[in-house]
């Protein structure tokens, strides 16, 4: 993963997010299909793996060539094509020439800033999404692109590198009793897009503890560091909004449009699938309107402390004001003052002083200023 630049805000350094502002293009005047790479080289080479699988036998083959891969075209099992690191544009324009990938697919693929999206194509169909990772030491977030190809007999998933969140979709295809090798590609579409949904589910139950203890700790103590931090799970949840937000169209595309690479059957899940998507959202804005309360909570806390402080003061100030006053009248060094030839005088200045301030403060007391 890309290591996040840290800035000093006070005591407190904080990791920038870049990916939340990152805008690249692909070059201006290039004819539409043309395969540049846009984004960071994450995997130091690529790596093929492929999965075959029907109700009766299970095959996996781990760092094969792409000639190996293409032989599986020819079975009627279903297969699971899974290249890690996308960043060689040969390799990436040969997979296009054997599985017959149009130009402007295998563009979206090689584009890691692209939009999650669905576009159906003759003969494929393919899925962008974004894949996301929770950093507990930087306490960022880690995002990775992932294109699922769909066709006839096959899913090819092309990822930046190397791990992702798809090890419970190998598990149940490698047990024979499960659901998933008694259907096509698409149902396996379907889990895999269902496991990275799932991630989501985890990604967002660890930025809301975070939340909880933010709000504990702004409650109990609020400091300056605590404004940084807010403003920093703040710029996360925009790249979670960013990455999440457009899975919701994705999913109820796939669930509403006819297409020959979805069966029936499928759609019943794609269905339950909308509702996750719809749930994530739904609690991603929760959390970005708890955020927004978090700073107000913070203004308030730092204002009402702030008040606090400056009522002391003022009290203080207003009980020696009369006590200067006092003090500066009899400081005067005037000849025919009566009190100066006074034996008590200085007893009875001390006197009106304390008097004074006792007044006062029984005054304040009263009023319920202190």
């Amino acid at each position: 993963m890309a290591k996040k630049r840290l800035i000093p805000f006070g005591l407190l350094k904080i990791p920038i997010n870049r990916e939340l502002f990152q805008v690249k293009a692909k070059g201006v005047g290039l004819p539409p299909g043309s395969l540049i790479h846009v984004g960071k080289q994450k995997a130091e080479k690529p790596v093929i793996n492929l999965i075959d699988y029907d109700q009766t036998h299970f095959e996996t083959f781990t760092d094969i060539s792409l000639d190996e891969v293409v032989a599986c075209r020819e079975t009627t099992s279903v297969s699971w094509i899974n290249l890690s690191g996308i960043h060689d544009v040969k390799l990436i324009e040969e997979f296009g020439k054997r599985f017959d990938i149009h130009p402007l697919a295998l563009e979206d693929i090689l584009n890691t800033h692209h939009r999650p999206k669905l576009d159906e194509h003759e003969g494929f169909c393919l899925i962008i999404l974004k894949m996301l990772f929770f950093d507990e030491e930087m306490q960022t977030l880690e995002t990775e692109q992932i294109s699922l190809l769909l066709g006839q007999h096959y899913v090819i998933s092309f990822q930046e590198l190397e791990g992702d969140v798809f090890d419970g979709v190998r598990d149940r295809l490698q047990r024979s009793s499960g659901r998933i090798r008694q259907r096509g590609p698409d149902y396996l579409a379907y889990a895999l897009i269902d496991s990275i949904v799932d991630s989501y589910f985890h990604i967002l139950e660890k930025v809301g503890d975070k939340l909880v203890q933010l709000e504990d700790q702004l409650i109990s103590n609020p400091d300056a560091s605590m404004l940084a931090t807010i403003h920093h799970y703040k710029r996360e949840l925009l790249l979670l909004r960013k990455s999440v937000w457009p899975l919701r169209e994705v999913v109820s595309q796939m669930h509403k449009e006819t297409s020959p690479l979805i069966s029936e059957d499928t759609q019943i899940y794609l269905r339950d699938l909308y509702d996750h998507s719809v749930q994530v959202i739904d609690t991603l804005e929760i959390f970005r309107d708890t955020i927004t309360g978090l700073q107000d909570l913070y203004m308030s806390s730092v204002s009402n402390r702030m008040n606090e402080i400056m009522k002391v003061l003022t009290i203080m100030a207003s009980i020696f004001i009369p006590l200067t006053f006092i003090a500066g009248v009899y400081g005067m060094n005037f000849e025919y003052m009566p009190e100066l030839k006074w034996r008590g005088g200085y007893f009875m200045a001390w006197g009106l002083m304390a008097g004074c301030a006792i007044g006062m403060v029984i005054y304040f007391k009263r009023n319920k200023w202190l």
